[in-house]
């Protein structure tokens, strides 16, 4: 009786603990919030925040206060250097102390001529196509893809720029992101590119839960080339950026679905509007 008694209060114990441990995991989210244009918040299931392409001031944005209210960032990935995805970055690693992710040649800029901290902005986390990143802050790891653009930066204090002398500072090469978060989703940010035939890797080395992709045309993939990168890099959801912000980016989410749809992926559209949350 004492022997079957222990056996039924091990078990009993076992029970309890993998429950426990189960619910842990279960309520572990990555929180994902859009600005607008190309701007999201990442929270991580270790409670770490990332920014991508932080224009918090876009237009689109609802909440005005959104940099007011930044209590914490550990790291800011910036695809390209183009004013649209630096955005706010310079005064959200001055007030926050982010580390500052980016393509090399862009990070030596962001320190050079705007002024990025230095101490935020190291060779640890510069990198390019191919490197992957450890991210221990926010328990995640980034890799960067190609991305079909470019990436002058157009800083501030040369505008208008002297005859003869150039308005337009190379910047390193346009890359995306494929963010694998620990007990999380695994999230490619695009960046500004075209479609690629060499999206096709990202699904031969990653299974990605959740794909940001730009739809709004002119500068990038207009609907129709989105959904053909979605076919390609085949995500579980994808939800639509980098359009509406102002009227040349006229590609717009009902085009996305509809050119999904045509490709049998309807369903893996997720429409999010600016200011919104969700959980993955």
């Amino acid at each position: 009786m004492l022997h079957r008694s222990a056996l039924w209060l091990r078990s009993s114990l076992l029970a309890v603990a993998l429950t426990s441990l189960t619910a842990g995991f279960a309520q572990a989210q990555t929180k994902v919030h859009w600005y607008g244009q190309a701007a999201f918040r990442i929270e991580t299931p270790s409670g770490g925040v990332i920014l991508i392409d932080p224009w918090l001031k876009v237009p689109t944005n609802p909440d005005k206060e959104s940099i007011a209210k930044l209590a914490r960032v550990d790291y800011i990935l910036i695809t390209h250097g183009h004013w649209d995805h630096i955005g706010d970055a310079i005064e959200i690693g001055k007030k926050t102390g982010a580390i500052v992710v980016a393509p090399y040649g862009l990070q030596y800029n962001l320190k050079s001529v705007l002024g990025y901290p230095e101490a935020q902005a190291t060779l640890a986390t510069g990198g390019n196509v191919g490197g992957t990143i450890d991210l221990p802050k926010a328990g995640a790891k980034v890799t960067f893809t190609n991305a079909v653009h470019g990436s002058e930066l157009v800083p501030p204090m040369v505008q208008p720029s002297a005859p003869g002398q150039p308005a337009a500072i190379a910047s390193g090469n346009p890359v995306g992101y494929v963010l694998q978060i620990d007990r999380g989703p695994t999230i490619y940010h695009t960046g500004d590119t075209d479609v690629f035939t060499d999206m096709k890797l990202i699904a031969e080395f990653y299974k990605v839960d959740l794909m940001l992709a730009n739809i709004g045309g002119h500068f990038a993939m207009n609907p129709d080339r989105a959904a053909l990168a979605v076919e390609w890099v085949s995500p579980r959801q994808v939800v639509p950026m980098h359009f509406g912000t102002y009227p040349i980016l006229a590609g717009n989410p009902a085009q996305f679905k509809a050119a999904l749809e045509k490709r049998g992926l309807g369903g893996r559209m997720v429409e999010m509007k600016p200011g919104e949350e969700r959980t993955f």
